[in-house]
Order: C-alpha cells, then structure tokens, then sequence
C-alpha cells in the first residue's frame, strides 16, 4: 500500500493558490482513478482505491501545509505504511512553473511543509515530487504573500499540462525503479 499526500492549505479561498498545487494534483488522481477523497480522519482527507494495480490512500492533510506533518504520521501510523511508500507532491517556488522533480530522502529544510513531515515521521526517506511554480515576477521578498497568491491566468492554461506531466511521474514511480525515475525528472 502507498501513501500519496497532497499538501496545501484547506478552505475554498485557497484552491487556486500556488501552495495548493499539491491538492490539484491529487484531485485529478482521484478522479482518474475514480476515488473520492472524503473520509475524514485526524484533520485529514482522505479517499483509498487501486492505483497503477496497487493500493494507494490519498490524503490532503487539512491542517495548513506547515504542519502537514501531524497528519501523514497518523495516517501512515494507523495504516501501517512505511516511510518508504509515502511520496509528498508539493510546491517548489524555486523551479520554474511546470518543473518537475522526483527526490527522495531530500532534506526539505526549503519547504515547511516537508520539514514538519520530516520531523513527523523521523525521516527523510520518503519520495517527493517537487511541483515547480515560480515566475520571473518573484522577487524574493514575501513568500508568504506569493504562495497565497492565485495563479494568474496565462498560467491557469499550463496547469492542465503541468498536472498530467506530475500524475505521469507518480504513474512512473509506481510502475518503475525509483532510481530511474528519480534519474528521468531531476534538476
């Protein structure tokens, strides 16, 4: 069984912000696999269902992004999922919009969100896919401002793309060697 967490920030004023792109992704899994994600458990979503021939949970921790930790360490616990069979899709605002990156044990000290799920689980070994979503109009100062920001909509159009090229490296990993994937989508 795997573990595939979305992060983002819970609340329908959040949906098109950039730190949510972790939720768009899942959602799109979700439907393509026809999975609902509306079991609520521990401040958390979540929806289980067959993914690429194994099962798979997918969960939206509902407690903002930076402390999405709490929730993963639950569910993994309750569940009985290994470290290793997590993977963590999450924004990247220092790749550029549409960069994908597969990492594992990275340490994530970068993005708060993953730094409270490593604190969480006493472990880097999980599999991240690191979402790019930076613009060249970021200038460095008020990332708080900058992730709650909506995407604009020339970007809006290359969500769709960015979405089933993220799904395609999830399909990857769970079809694959990890390290090969890991090799296909790196900096």
């Amino acid at each position: 069984m795997k573990l595939i967490v979305g992060l983002g920030n819970p609340g329908d004023k959040y949906n098109n912000n950039r730190a949510n792109i972790g939720f768009k992704i899942l959602d799109v899994i979700a439907n393509n696999i026809n999975v609902e994600i509306k079991t609520k458990k521990k401040k958390s979503l979540i929806g289980r269902g067959d993914f690429e021939g194994e099962e798979v949970v997918l969960l939206k921790p509902q407690t903002f992004s930076d402390l999405s930790g709490e929730s993963v360490l639950y569910i993994a616990s309750f569940l009985k999922i290994q470290v290793q069979d997590i993977l963590v899709i999450h924004e990247d605002l220092t790749l550029p919009l549409g960069k994908i990156v597969v990492d594992k044990g990275a340490n994530g000290n970068e993005n708060p969100g993953i730094k409270s799920v490593i604190q969480s689980l006493r472990s880097p070994n999980f599999i991240r896919i690191r979402i790019g979503i930076g613009n060249d109009e970021f200038d460095g100062t008020n990332l708080d401002g900058f992730l709650k920001e909506d995407f604009q909509p020339l970007e809006n159009l290359s969500l769709i793309q960015i979405i089933n090229d993220a799904e395609a490296a999830i399909r990857s990993i769970s079809l694959g060697d990890i390290e090969d994937v890991i090799e296909k989508y790196r900096l």
